[in-house]
């Protein structure tokens, strides 16, 4: 009975997301208590196993130190600057910022670098009246494929590399960057075509407007501003060393903010900074970590990674490349953070079955769950946030039409991740000694 009512209520709550009559938070959370009611999982088991704390106050971090960072006119600044430097053209815009971001997803970590990047964005549109829509997708799809390339570049990679002792900072590098760049450079191409349309209506006059800009008048010079950009900057460095100390990421996040607040306390109230958090953003999170945990609880998602050993037979080249796509089509319907999760623990076991080398099996798992992540809004922490920023400047993206990009881009993703993993992994083994 559990195992119906864990399912039953994940479709409807995911049918009212994907309707988004309702919103999204509310019918997460919804959901989640509703599977306390009925008993699928305890309270205990919600707060101590299913909901991720750590994701939730990496993101609570980011946003007190964005928010205070951006009272210093330092977004504005950067926006300005951008512009500027590709003269108001929206199409070298988009590349831009889409570069930026990936660069940005591969050094820290998709979901700080949207924190980032996606204020600087909505300023940047309502400068020159353009639509933002094209520029946000941009974002969320370039912030998961430029967090495919490193072990820190997103949530599922760094779950791969603290479960495999081996895969290090540089494996990732190796293996995974190489697709990233190929990936990056032909989703910006098709984009650029895509809004192609739409970025060409652009009012002369703003452009005019915007090349007369001082952008350094929107700076304001204050110990607020060297404050929050030292404190940012150390709190990059400290993701970006990482691998040296091992330190987690949450940890540095929250020191960070932390820091920031109490120094920042005489010239900007913490309960004004906490008005600027994205509450929404978080608890949809808290819901939608409570909704795949039942699924997780009943054994559904364990079930669905088990039964791919059995359709492949223990065969590597199947095996791999039915996980990749399996990762990819799941990881943009239930979040691939909990889908990665609970296809770790059985990856492990496929060991026992006489795979010697699961290499292949890792770096199918990590190439399927960051880039099948840019399928739905719900498909990875990236998006989510993004989603989130962009309501709060009333720019909501909505569910279906952002699916109308980013399946099929997805799906292409899915196509040439298939053909790098068989010909540098998966050929060697079909080779006779």
């Amino acid at each position: 009975m559990s195992v119906i009512i864990a399912i039953a209520v994940f479709i409807i709550s995911y049918i009212f997301i994907m309707s988004e009559k309702i919103n999204r938070a509310l019918v997460a959370l919804a959901g989640g208590v509703l599977l306390l009611l009925t008993g699928v999982y305890g309270w205990e088991d919600a707060i101590t196993s299913y909901i991720d704390w750590n994701t939730v106050a990496l993101l609570f971090a980011m946003m007190v130190l964005v928010a205070i960072t951006k009272k210093t006119g330092i977004f504005s600044f950067i926006a300005i600057s951008l512009a500027k430097l590709v003269r108001g053209k929206p199409i070298p815009l988009l590349i831009g910022i889409g570069f930026l971001t990936a660069l940005g997803s591969a050094l820290l970590d998709n979901v700080t670098t949207v924190l980032l990047f996606v204020p600087v964005i909505l300023t940047l549109t309502n400068l020159l009246k353009l639509p933002s829509l094209p520029y946000l997708i941009t974002i969320i799809m370039m912030a998961n494929i430029g967090g495919t390339a490193t072990l820190i570049g997103d949530p599922p990679n760094i779950m791969i590399g603290q479960a495999v002792s081996h895969l290090t900072f540089l494996s990732f590098l190796q293996h995974t960057a190489p697709i990233a760049i190929i990936l990056f450079v032909l989703v910006t191409f098709i984009l650029s075509i895509v809004f192609k349309k739409q970025l060409n209506k652009i009012d002369e006059s703003n452009i005019k407007e915007l090349m007369k800009m001082n952008e350094f008048s929107y700076i304001i010079k204050s110990p607020l501003l060297y404050q929050s950009i030292s404190i940012l900057l150390l709190t990059i460095i400290g993701f970006l060393l990482h691998p040296v100390f091992h330190i987690d990421l949450t940890i540095i996040a929250l020191s960070g903010a932390i820091l920031l607040l109490i120094i920042s306390e005489k010239e900007v109230e913490a309960e004004k900074v906490f008005e600027q958090v994205e509450w929404v953003t978080l608890f949809f999170f808290i819901g939608l970590f409570m909704l795949v945990g039942g699924l997780e609880e009943v054994g559904v998602i364990d079930e669905l990674a088990r039964s791919i050993m059995w359709i492949t037979e223990g065969d590597m080249t199947y095996t791999a490349l039915l996980l990749l796509w399996v990762s990819g089509i799941f990881s943009g319907i239930i979040d691939n953070i909990p889908f990665v999760a609970a296809m770790i623990p059985v990856i492990k076991e496929f060991e026992s079955y006489g795979m010697a080398n699961l290499d292949p099996l890792w770096w199918s798992l990590a190439l399927g769950a960051c880039l099948g992540g840019n399928g739905t809004l719900i498909g990875a922490s990236a998006n989510v946030v993004v989603a989130g920023l962009a309501d709060a400047q009333n720019k909501s993206i909505a569910f279906l039409k952002f699916m109308l990009y980013g399946v099929p881009i997805v799906l292409l993703s899915l196509v040439i991740a298939t053909i790098y993993i068989y010909f540098r992994y998966l050929l060697p083994f079909q080779q006779p000694l």
